[in-house]
């Protein structure tokens, strides 16, 4: 089993890099985690809202294999605690699927395709974060699933 994080656009802030990269090691401890950035199309219609997340869209499916799973982290979807979320990882996890793929949409959110083609959807909270943080709080929320789910002390109850 492997669980990436795909998101577009580039980490720009350094101290968002090195935060994300510390999590990165704190969740392969338990499981084989990545984080993949695509980057979006540089060209003229850039500001075209509609063009850039079709564009999204077509790059995410591109990396999408039937054996994924894949979870959309989007405001409207399930709110989950702490304890909630590593749940729904264990879930996940006994589906007997290849890899669980968590995509993070950007500045401008996800094409509606996106909630045709997959329907699981997981909120991080009901407050608007920017996309470059979701990554971070992502992240701090995977390792934390999987100190509940191995009884480490980091999460207290």
């Amino acid at each position: 089993m492997e669980i990436q994080l795909l998101f577009f656009g580039k980490t720009k802030k350094n101290y968002l890099l090195d935060e994300l990269e510390a999590y990165k090691k704190k969740i392969q401890r338990f499981i084989k985690f990545s984080f993949v950035c695509i980057y979006e199309t540089q060209n003229n219609k850039k500001n075209n809202i509609k063009f850039l997340k079709e564009e999204q869209y077509k790059k995410i499916l591109k990396r999408v294999s039937s054996d994924d799973i894949v979870v959309l982290l989007d405001e409207k979807g399930k709110l989950l605690n702490s304890i909630d979320f590593a749940s729904e990882i264990m879930n996940l996890m006994n589906k007997s699927k290849k890899r669980i793929l968590f995509i993070s949409g950007g500045a401008y959110g996800l094409s509606t395709k996106f909630y045709d083609k997959f329907p699981i959807k997981i909120s991080l909270s009901p407050m608007t974060f920017s996309h470059q943080m979701v990554r971070l709080i992502f992240c701090e929320q995977l390792y934390r699933a999987f100190t509940i789910i191995n009884n480490h002390p980091y999460h207290n109850n």
